[in-house]
């Protein structure tokens, strides 16, 4: 192309009205050779007032599903900008100073054919009771994620060709409206909750909702005199069914749902116990669950769990409201809220079945000793730096890096407001930052550890450093209670903090902690008993346990 010409590119797509390719003047370009920009807008008539959130480009080779649906750590290039106050119509621009994933900057894209589409993000003001004002995004019980939120836009999908040498703005034209989330309408053996906690939006300034799914057994209604034990089943955000129970078989091929249909046979055979399981909902500001504790980010849902969710469950079914009969499980993310429940409130239930829970000693946070090590995404060795893996299949090959994790988060959104995993585990365990947000343990561009903060951590969320801190009155209340299970090629390398975690629990005395830990050899994360195995191992166990006055004969029926 000569010197001093633009390039127009005319974009025709379906009924792509008001999306297109318009010509920049070859003046205003970025001195690096880098002359692509993306002009994201949105329209009066699907949303009339101001935005402030965080709007995207979403770029794939493919467009099955649409480029929106795409984010992942492995996923298609996507890039974010905050917005404060934006009109209608009026046009943001995302340019090569803008932070992506996998791609940092849109200058990296290779000149080719892509699918294209934007995204804008609404944030809502928050005036929490602490005193300070923020903007987040507010979950729409999608569960934290904000590319499925109702209410977002997003633009229709463009194919056109980008090459950033090339002077040249792609308007992406957000016309089009999330529909709301259909909560699943009750059956004869799912039934669910949801209200408004007094105590979050007391805390938050907005209404906070909190919500439980609860499995009935064979014969509930039927035995209207029984009442049963209870399995509460710690994990994300979701609205299927516990062990996502279905009563008909999939019509894919989806291990998940073809286990959910096995469960439902086990479930309704003479075999099973009769239980009652429940899984939550609790989605708030900074990711799809809020780990079931007090916090002063997230606030205290500790509180509104024991002293709203949870009553509100035992009102409305017949559980055994008795320690022994209230039972605690779940995975990842579950098996901390189930071990650290347990922890925390150690006469309220009678045992926990965590299975690879997030790190619960941060000497082995993942790969990174937050004590100890000063970079979390490398190991330095002088001449040579090593970049710390993230993530791994059971033969050890590495898919991505503690780098490329935290990257990914950050291009959803700035100051813990990108709705994943590493943002939650900082806004809960971090003490709040000047501006508000929760402190960051590391610098997220770098990895360099913030060893200020690090104590904090300590004191309140290492949960192998408060057993011990606190085993003279703690461990006769754990006793024979905690059944911890991991895979020794767990993908997030969780397996670790359990090790440190067993060396603690085998040096008890005073009691000696009574439980178990179980390895599976090379086995992935949540590698443990579920279904018909977990439940086995709790109706013996809850039988063991009962008081001698319990006839627990009554729901074996």
């Amino acid at each position: 192309m000569a010197a001093g010409k633009m390039r127009t590119i005319f974009v025709t797509v379906g009924l792509m009205s008001g999306m297109g390719v318009f010509p920049v003047d070859p003046a205003h370009a970025a001195p690096n050779g880098c002359r692509l920009k993306f002009e994201i807008q949105f329209p009066a008539e699907v949303h009339q007032t101001p935005v402030t959130g965080r709007v995207y480009v979403m770029l794939s080779r493919e467009n099955d599903p649409e480029p929106r649906l795409q984010l992942d750590f492995l996923g298609s290039p996507f890039w974010g900008k905050n917005v404060y106050d934006v009109r209608p119509e009026q046009g943001v621009f995302i340019d090569e100073d803008d932070f992506g994933y996998p791609l940092e900057t849109i200058c990296k894209i290779p000149a080719g054919e892509y699918y294209v589409q934007g995204f804008v993000n609404i944030y809502t003001e928050f005036k929490r009771s602490d005193g300070h004002t923020l903007w987040l995004h507010n979950d729409q019980w999608e569960g934290q994620q904000f590319n499925q939120s109702p209410g977002n836009l997003y633009s229709d999908v463009a194919k056109v060709y980008v090459d950033p040498s090339i002077p040249t703005t792609i308007r992406l034209h957000c016309g089009n409206v999330i529909p709301p989330v259909q909560i699943p309408p009750d059956t004869k053996w799912v039934k669910r909750l949801k209200f408004e906690s007094k105590i979050l939006s007391e805390f938050w300034g907005q209404p906070i909702y909190l919500g439980a799914t609860v499995l009935l057994p064979r014969g509930y209604d039927e035995h209207p005199d029984v009442r049963y034990p209870v399995n509460y089943v710690h994990g994300h955000f979701s609205l299927d069914a516990p062990h996502r129970f279905r009563t008909e078989p999939p019509e894919n091929d989806n291990p998940r749902d073809l286990a959910g249909y096995e469960f439902y046979k086990y479930w309704i055979s003479d075999d099973c116990p009769r239980m009652i399981a429940v899984t939550f909902q609790h989605p708030n500001p900074y990711y799809d669950d809020s780990y079931a504790v007090n916090s002063p980010n997230v606030g205290p849902y500790g509180d509104a769990f024991m002293e709203e969710l949870i009553p509100m469950v035992e009102r409305e079914f017949r559980i055994i409201r008795q320690p022994y009969a209230r039972v605690l499980s779940g995975g990842s993310t579950g098996g901390w809220i189930a071990f650290a429940h347990q922890v925390f409130y150690p006469d309220f239930y009678g045992g926990s079945w965590p299975l690879a829970p997030d790190p619960v000693d941060f000497r082995a946070y993942e790969l990174v000793n937050i004590y100890e090590d000063e970079n979390a995404y490398y190991r330095d060795f002088g001449w040579l730096k090593v970049e710390r893996p993230e993530f791994r299949d059971v033969t050890g090959q590495i898919y991505w890096t503690n780098r490329n994790y935290y990257y990914y988060e950050w291009a959803r959104g700035d100051r813990h407001r990108g709705g994943e995993n590493a943002a939650a585990w900082e806004a809960v365990y971090s003490p709040i930052g000047e501006d508000g947000y929760p402190k960051p343990l590391w610098n997220w561009y770098t990895g360099e550890i913030n060893h200020s903060i690090t104590d904090y951590w300590r004191e309140n969320w290492d949960l192998r450093h408060y057993m011990e801190e606190n085993w003279s009155w703690l461990g006769p209340k754990l006793e024979g209670k905690l059944h911890i299970y991991v895979g020794t090629m767990d993908n997030f390398y969780l397996n670790n903090a359990i090790v440190h975690m067993e060396e603690f629990l085998e040096s008890t005395t005073d009691p000696y902690y009574g439980g178990k830990v179980v390895y599976g050899d090379r086995k992935p994360h949540v590698w443990g008993p579920m279904g018909r195995d977990l439940y086995e191992e709790i109706e013996a166990y809850i039988t063991r346990i009962a008081p001698e006055d319990e006839d627990t004969s009554t729901w074996k029926y």
